[in-house]
């Protein structure tokens, strides 16, 4: 016969993805995972839901992820930023032209 799927509470979630938080420094999500008697599966789709970042403490790996990840941010808002600035150039150059040719009578 078919397995019978555990079905957890959103206490339970937010409870194990909380506590996964709390001992990341100490021991590995898989032994996480274990000690929970849960699916290591289910614990990362929990962590991608639930996790809230002021549980976790701040680790220089963390900063640095935050920082990479910040400047990745920050060149492609510079990459937008040129590239309407470019838009609203061509945009002022079409709007002259159809002004100059509307002017003109054949």
């Amino acid at each position: 016969m078919g397995e019978h799927r555990q079905r957890y509470s959103e206490k339970f979630k937010k409870k194990a993805v909380e506590f996964a938080q709390e001992q990341r420094q100490k021991k590995t999500i898989t032994d996480i995972a274990d000690e929970l008697q849960i699916p290591l599966s289910s614990l990362h789709e929990w962590m991608k839901h639930y996790r809230e970042f002021e549980n976790e403490p701040v680790t220089v790996d963390r900063v640095k992820q935050l920082e990479q990840q910040l400047e990745e941010k920050e060149h492609e808002l510079k990459m937008k930023d040129k590239k309407l600035t470019e838009s609203e150039e061509e945009l002022a150059i079409l709007k002259k032209a159809e002004h100059f040719f509307s002017k003109q009578k054949p």
